[in-house]
């Protein structure tokens, strides 16, 4: 599982359980989490483009 991803589901957790617990602050956390997991997974796809490997 690389970073990004890792990032993301761990965003995930922690927006599901703010939405639970009516923490609008770790809800936001969990968003931003996601969004640099995403950020992580393009750069890598972008850094893999350039260097010519694949990715799954």
């Amino acid at each position: 599982m690389t970073r990004g991803n890792i990032d993301k589901a761990k965003g995930r957790a922690k927006e599901a359980t703010g939405a639970l617990t009516g923490d609008r602050h770790l809800k936001r956390e969990g968003r931003v989490d996601q969004a640099k997991g995403s950020a992580k997974k393009a750069v890598g796809k972008v850094a893999d483009t350039l260097t010519g490997r694949r990715r799954k």
